[in-house]
């Protein structure tokens, strides 16, 4: 994911003071919206489209690799209901259809691409808690075949 300028107003916002209360139709649209780009397929479509720009669909297939035909369609197609890509169907034989991320769609790219910047900067000390998190259990799995 490419890296983005962070958008001044969500920044405000992070750096003002946390709300007493929450709206509902809020917590839940995050709710929403999270569970829905948490799926990796969505992630892999919105970061190929931004890489790419507009694309067919067997492209944007390509571009994402290893997606069934129908798992793409059904992803694009919650993507479009949710304003993040722009479907266009040109009238040609056969059907020429190519997607294209909306500026909605750029934001949540330029939004997720903090995560992107986290991972990047703590992967080492991801891996090192991995290794002694692995190394911890299998000390534990020792110790227990050793017990009578």
């Amino acid at each position: 994911m490419r890296r983005a300028a962070p958008d001044p107003v969500i920044e405000a916002q992070r750096r003002g003071p946390i709300p007493d209360d929450v709206d509902p139709a809020i917590e839940a649209l995050v709710n929403d919206i999270i569970g829905k780009v948490a799926d990796k397929w969505t992630m892999l479509v919105l970061e190929a489209l931004d890489a790419h720009g507009t694309l067919r669909f067997t492209q944007l297939g390509k571009a994402v690799g290893r997606i069934s035909q129908k798992m793409l369609t059904q992803t694009v197609r919650q993507m479009e209901r949710d304003g993040l890509v722009r479907r266009r169907v040109h009238p040609v034989i056969p059907p020429r259809v190519d997607y294209t991320l909306t500026p909605l769609g750029r934001s949540l790219g330029a939004a997720f691409c903090g995560v992107w910047i986290w991972a990047e900067t703590h992967h080492a000390e991801i891996e090192r808690a991995r290794r002694a998190f692995a190394a911890a259990e299998a000390s534990d799995l020792t110790a227990d075949a050793e017990t009578p």
